[in-house]
């Protein structure tokens, strides 16, 4: 099988299940005993979460452990609204964020009243001129994603990071498909808080970060005193040992990671070039995502033939996997009666693809589409 869905997720590399293993054969002491077993695994996790801090260039205290983005998303939104309510109720987010930030926010206005003003990108991107000209004086939260997950395109993170400085609200980023691929440094682009998953960048799933500064909000979860009493529940030490692992690889090879997956998604352009394709999104993406329509092409159908092909591709984001909605995303950027939700597949890269692979790709593409 040709995977080519590293948006949804991705393989675990040798070295990050290597790590792992370590932990399930040598560790399996609670980080909070006070016993010496206790005590060395105390240390694993403070080296893990030194580690991830490293690669975001941030003090190591800013590190909440979770069970990934999703929690992330909703203890920063949901837990910084409803502590600081008294402030005002009103959220700026964008349409094109993934479900949990959408779903958070609804619940939030159906439960607690609170207004959110979504903006909807013009001219194919979301701008900082859009988040300025919907700041109010009651705004206490401004929640976007650092790239979209459906089409690569990057949101200008540092130009609304710099505008919410002199303003009361927080700042929010959803940097789930950009850590490890690209510069992702909280406080360069002046975030309050930042979510990230693990099994994006290589490593397990049921594990990821918050990133977040001195800010009060309400925890999600109550039990026991861990994460600095932020976040209860007895840490996830092998998730957290492969993920701090993967983040690490990551970071030391992302210029040549990079230029890799640059190449990939060149190489599979010139293998298609004599088909009818257009491409979705902006200019300003990264190249790990490639959101690509056929002209009269059902993807559904699309999908289904080239998995039949041994590859694996999308449609759109896993989270709405197995059902008929269109992409919220494309619909969006191009209307809710655009054939392009109908069209457009999504083909996700990583530095673990081959040449080879994009190729027979393309080959299956032309064999089908080209029909």
């Amino acid at each position: 099988m040709i995977y080519l869905d590293n948006a949804a997720t991705t393989p675990l590399t040798p070295s990050v299940i290597d790590a792992m293993t370590e932990i399930m054969v040598n560790d399996f002491g609670n980080p909070s005993s006070i016993h010496g077993i206790g005590r060395h695994a105390n240390q694993r996790l403070r080296s893990y979460r030194q580690t991830i801090a490293s690669a975001l260039k941030t003090d190591p205290r800013r590190i909440i452990f979770t069970s990934g983005a999703t929690e992330s998303n909703n203890t920063a939104i949901k837990g910084y609204a409803l502590a600081n309510q008294e402030k005002g109720k009103h959220i700026i987010t964008t349409s094109i964020e993934h479900h949990s930030v959408l779903h958070t926010m609804e619940y939030l206005e159906k439960r607690f009243g609170f207004e959110v003003t979504y903006l909807k990108p013009e001219d194919g991107h979301v701008s900082a001129k859009q988040v300025a000209d919907a700041l109010r004086d009651d705004t206490i939260l401004v929640s976007t994603m650092f790239a979209n997950n459906e089409t690569g395109d990057l949101l200008p993170v540092k130009e609304i990071g710099e505008l919410l400085s002199d303003h009361q609200a927080a700042f929010h980023v959803d940097a789930v498909q950009a850590i490890g691929k690209i510069d992702v440094y909280p406080e360069e682009i002046k975030a309050d808080f930042l979510s990230a998953s693990a099994h994006k960048f290589h490593g397990p799933k049921g594990v990821g970060i918050l990133y977040s500064t001195p800010q009060h909000f309400d925890n999600l979860l109550h039990g026991g005193e861990q994460e600095e009493k932020r976040r209860a529940s007895t840490e996830n030490m092998i998730g957290i040992a492969g993920m701090a692992k993967a983040l690490s690889d990551a970071v030391a090879n992302k210029d040549a990671n990079y230029k890799h997956v640059q190449e990939l998604r060149q190489a599979f352009l010139d293998a298609i070039s004599g088909l009818d394709y257009y491409i979705n999104g902006s200019q300003n993406k990264i190249p790990h995502v490639l959101n690509i329509g056929f002209p009269n092409q059902n993807n559904g159908i699309l999908l289904t033939r080239l998995d039949l092909a041994g590859i694996a591709v999308s449609t759109g984001s896993a989270c709405t996997a197995g059902t008929v909605d269109p992409s919220h995303v494309l619909a969006s950027l191009y209307g809710e009666d655009s054939p392009r939700l109908a069209e457009s597949i999504r083909v996700s890269l990583s530095e673990l693809n081959t040449i080879e692979e994009v190729q027979e790709l393309a080959k299956k593409l032309i064999g089908i589409v080209g029909k």
